[in-house]
């Protein structure tokens, strides 16, 4: 298993302190946001994440969850425009009605792989990947995030030989042992990693 290069354990090094203050942030959240990280995680995919965290921010100033209205007004505006909002929209008010048994399988006491197969069949609209951001941002710990940025960097340092074409469940959950791998060989978390590798191509800590 290939080590860390020291670029990545100079920057972790550097900008530890403000990596802990952001996973301390994702263990605070209230039960009462986990819809609006929920509405984050299905935005994000194809658009930025910059927009996604305005139409959650405007979700929860108009408190949707208990007043709903077409999510399309929203997802459409120019400045946050969420690509796919049509069909968007129709994820954000299915899982609002069913997110009585969303929320149960997120309170249960079970292994957080187990957590997100459980959530992967009930949450309309979620992969693997926007699986694991979703509990990751609800501070359950414990699932890579593999996107693009993640993979290319996993990639650019000779950890995976070629970032595959297509993330079917089996590739994804090789890819997620290697990661692991990675991770626990150098003695970091996977939560910790993951921020680190996108300061590293973006240059910003969200979420």
């Amino acid at each position: 298993m290939k080590k860390l290069p020291n670029e990545i354990l100079d920057f972790y090094l550097k900008n530890q302190k403000l990596i802990k203050t952001k996973l301390k942030e994702f263990k605070s959240i209230p039960e009462h946001k986990y819809f609006y990280e929920l509405v984050y995680c299905l935005c994000t995919p194809m658009s930025k994440a910059e927009n996604a965290m305005k139409v959650q921010q405007i979700f929860e100033q108009i408190d949707f969850f208990n007043f709903p209205i077409d999510p399309k007004d929203i997802l459409r505006k120019p400045e946050n425009y969420i690509r796919f909002h049509n069909q968007k929209s129709k994820y954000i008010l299915w899982n609002r009605e069913n997110f009585d048994k969303i929320l149960k399988i997120i309170k249960q006491d079970i292994d957080i792989f187990e957590k997100r197969n459980l959530l992967l069949r009930q949450v309309m609209g979620f992969g693997m990947k926007e699986t694991a951001h979703f509990l990751r941002n609800i501070g359950q710990f414990g699932l890579p995030i593999l996107d693009r940025h993640i993979l290319r960097t996993m990639h650019r340092f000779g950890v995976i030989e070629q970032i595959p074409k297509n993330f079917h469940k089996k590739n994804y959950e090789n890819l997620e042992r290697i990661y692991i791998d990675w991770c626990n060989w150098n003695s970091i978390s996977i939560e910790e990693l993951d921020l680190v590798l996108w300061k590293l191509e973006t240059g910003k800590i969200l979420k």
